[in-house]
Parts: C-alpha cells; structure tokens; sequence
C-alpha cells in the first residue's frame, strides 16, 4: 500500500534539529500559590517597614532596585505597588514612579474623623462576640507593646500601637472593618511621621491597657469612650495647623 509523503515525513527522524519534548512543568495551582506567597511577603515587607518609620513618606520607590533586592521581576513589583496604591499606602505619578505616601494636613483630619467614627463601633462589635481567647490575644499583644516599651524600641513601638486597632477589628470578626482599619493606622503612622511634636508623646503607655481592661469586663460604653479619648489624644500631639506654604527664608537661612 502507498504511504503518502506527509506520512513518510512524520515518522522519519528529524534532520539538523532536535525532536520537540515537552517540558515538565510545576502544577499550575502551585505555581500560582507560589506567586501570590511571594507577592504577599514584597507587600509585608514594604508595609512593616512604613509602620516602623523606616521608608518615610515621599521616598521613591524605584521599582528597578526593588526587583534587584526582592529578586522577581519589574511586573511582579508593579502588582505590589499597585496593591499599596489601592491603600492609599503609596501614591503613584505617570513618569515619575511610585512615591510612600505623604499625607497633607487635610488628610491627617480626615484620618482621625474616619477613626473617631469607626473604632468605637469596632469595640462594641468586638465586646458583642467577645471570647476568652480575643482577650487573650489582646493581653499577648499588650505584653509585645510593654516589652518594646522597656527595650525603648521606637520603630516595634510604633508599629506595635498600630497593629493593636487593627488586631482589635480583627478580633471582631468583620473583614471589611479590618482591611479599613489596616489603612487607617498605616496613615496615622505616616502621618505621625510627618507632624509629630518633638515634645509630645503620641501614645500613653497605659491607653491600650485601660481599653483592655474595659473590653474583658466587657464595658461597651466606657471602651467607646476610652477609645475616642485615646484618638483626641494621639491627634493633639501632632501638629495640624494650617500653613499657608510661604516659609521666611531669609529667617531660617540667617547668619
């Protein structure tokens, strides 16, 4: 019988070139979970170090040098800084690139207004569900903060106090709450950052103990109070007060 000379051509062995072999691959799903773990941690990374004031607001965030030091590509940082932009953690500029963010004096009252609003329903939701185990968290991570205080640890102290309001929206057990929360203390650090007072001190050492306190014993109306108490008090240590942009040059430059 005839073979016709397509068929002759496919079985015959390939000249000047190697026969293509497939190539084993990962698993899709584990490629996938790999890439969102390591996107997860870039996000960590970056996010721990603007609580702990170590990437101050405005500093560039070269995306070149952050895939050189994270070691993935240019895209993978683009998703990451795309994610801190969503958060109002980072604020992006065609041409320019990626900047951490600089709140402006009307943003940092927005901020405490939104928590002024938000955290003390976080505390009663908190107390309406509360469990040993949510104040056993809270004397964990209490504890953390006392330590940091003693080693005198101001960057753990700061990111500390933060992630105490976003572990409180945690506890409660509302996600949506907790994704706010995370961006609003992410901002108050920055902001912190920007307008703290040399003379004050930003956050009593003994607030979060008396708010504890209340939540264990389960006292919704005194935690509501304390917690907008402790917010007046963070705010009057910054300083908020408008300026119109003009600084006296010759006065600050004088011989």
């Amino acid at each position: 019988m005839a073979v016709s000379r397509s068929a002759r051509l496919a079985a015959a062995p390939s000249k000047g070139r190697a026969a293509r072999i497939p190539q084993s691959r990962e698993p899709a799903g584990k490629s996938v979970l790999e890439r969102e773990k390591k996107h997860d941690e870039i996000y960590e990374k970056i996010y721990a170090a603007v609580l702990e004031h170590r990437l101050q607001p405005g500093t560039k965030l070269a995306e070149e040098r952050l895939a050189a030091i994270f070691q993935v590509s240019r895209a993978r940082i683009r998703e990451v800084l795309a994610r801190l932009a969503h958060e109002q953690i980072v604020e992006l500029y065609p041409q320019r690139g990626a900047y951490v963010a600089k709140p402006t004096i009307e943003q940092a009252l927005d901020v405490f207004e939104a928590r002024r609003l938000i955290e003390p329903a976080v505390v009663r939701r908190l107390i309406s569900v509360l469990q040993p185990q949510h104040v056993e968290r809270l004397r964990q991570h209490q504890a953390l903060e006392e330590d940091a205080r003693r080693r005198n640890d101001k960057r753990a102290i700061v990111r500390l106090s933060g992630e105490f309001h976003t572990l409180l929206a945690s506890l409660a057990g509302n996600s949506a709450l907790t994704r706010s929360m995370r961006e609003l203390c992410t901002l108050t650090c920055l902001i912190i950052f920007l307008y703290d007072m040399p003379t004050a001190t930003s956050c009593r050492a003994d607030e979060h103990m008396k708010l504890v306190d209340c939540i264990a014993r389960r006292d919704a109306e005194r935690a509501e109070k304390l917690m907008v108490e402790h917010l007046n008090h963070i705010e009057a240590s910054l300083d908020l007060s408008a300026s119109d942009g003009d600084a006296d040059l010759e006065s600050i430059f004088a011989a």
